[in-house]
């Protein structure tokens, strides 16, 4: 077996892969370490057939859609899983084929319904559901303590107690363990009465994750996060450093159109000199009035740099061909010293 495990600040990601066939899975992609799967397959000359999620996540954004659209191969999930863009849903009992590898399918609901571990030679995926001296919460979306329970303590932990478990997160820096490891010093698996283990669980009284909204939205229904956007929309357009614009702007060499697509209000309070008001809220509706030159140069700047990358996408699609982004924005043209004007006027 060809094993790598990738570590994304809290959350742990696999490729697995046979060492014979050369056929691999990614098991809980995460969405910043895309091309960095692509690599590892690559090294290992692996070719990615299966995109794994262990569970609907809530802490951070997966990459199975993202990598199925790109590698053209299927989203596998347990059946549970309210994601509509799942190829293959299984079930408790069944295998993922990865050329000589089998991975057994666990169904473990109590973190989430959906919640499977993947056990495959001599260790198992635990996806949230046993993590390395904790287990996953249950307070979260279908969620359920009463089901971890038995998830855990009638399934999981019956298993050999030799084998070596990798869960999708951990916040303590560890790599991996064993069944027989967290069966001993696991502070969680020490509640060994089912009542007293749902309290326990009842009473952890954890902080929300940070994106869990943004999270949940886009790994339920297939949809992209703002980072995302932003990244596809800096990947398609130029973009001119700030002292570039200055050098321009006291030349007037060249007839560059400065936008500034922040609201009326924080333009008002100061802007860069020159610079024409066209909110992005209104870009759509306004553009051809107020730009009607397609063949101009046009930089558009915000107040850090986003908003007004997403803009000049907007720009480009709508055939602004020259359009550009600032490098920065009205935040970083401020702490740099250069003029500011106030007012309604450019």
């Amino acid at each position: 077996m060809i094993f790598e495990q990738i570590n994304t600040g809290s959350c742990l990601s696999y490729l697995v892969g046979c060492s014979e066939t050369c056929v691999a899975a990614v098991i809980d992609p995460e969405i910043n370490q895309i091309d960095r799967y692509l690599a590892l397959a690559a090294r290992a000359g692996l070719r990615i057939r299966y995109l794994i999620d262990t569970h609907t996540h809530a802490d951070h954004f997966s990459a199975t859609l993202q990598l199925s659209k790109q590698l053209k191969v299927p989203v596998v999930m347990h059946r549970l899983s309210p994601a509509p863009f799942v190829d293959i849903r299984l079930d408790d009992g069944e295998m993922v084929a990865l050329g000589r590898e089998r991975l057994q399918v666990i169904h473990t609901p109590g973190h989430t319904r959906d919640s499977m571990c993947l056990q495959v030679g001599d260790r198992v995926f635990t996806g949230d559901t046993l993590l390395i001296g904790a287990t996953g919460r249950t307070d979260l979306p279908s969620g359920d303590p009463e089901a971890l329970y038995d998830s855990l303590f009638h399934r999981l932990l019956r298993l050999d107690p030799a084998l070596r478990i990798f869960p999708a997160h951990d916040y303590k820096g560890s790599t991996q363990s064993s069944i027989a490891q967290e069966l001993a010093t696991n502070p969680r698996l020490q509640q060994r009465d089912r009542k007293a283990f749902v309290k326990m669980m009842q009473s952890l009284n954890l902080g929300m994750p940070k994106h869990i909204t943004e999270a949940l939205r886009t790994n339920m229904s297939g949809g992209k996060s703002v980072a995302q956007l932003l990244s596809e929309a800096a990947a398609n357009v130029p973009f001119m450093s700030l002292a570039e614009l200055k050098s321009r702007l006291d030349t007037l060499s060249d007839g560059l159109i400065v936008l500034d697509v922040r609201e009326r209000d924080a333009y008002e309070a100061g802007h860069i000199p020159g610079a024409v008001l066209l909110p992005r809220g209104q870009m759509e509706l306004r553009v051809n009035q107020d730009l009607p030159d397609p063949t101009r140069r046009i930089l558009s700047y915000c107040e850090l740099g986003r908003i007004s990358t997403l803009a000049t996408a907007t720009l480009r699609e709508m055939g602004y061909q020259r359009a550009v982004a600032l490098d920065g924005g009205m935040n970083a043209w401020r702490e740099a010293g250069y003029p500011i004007k106030p007012g309604r006027e450019p």
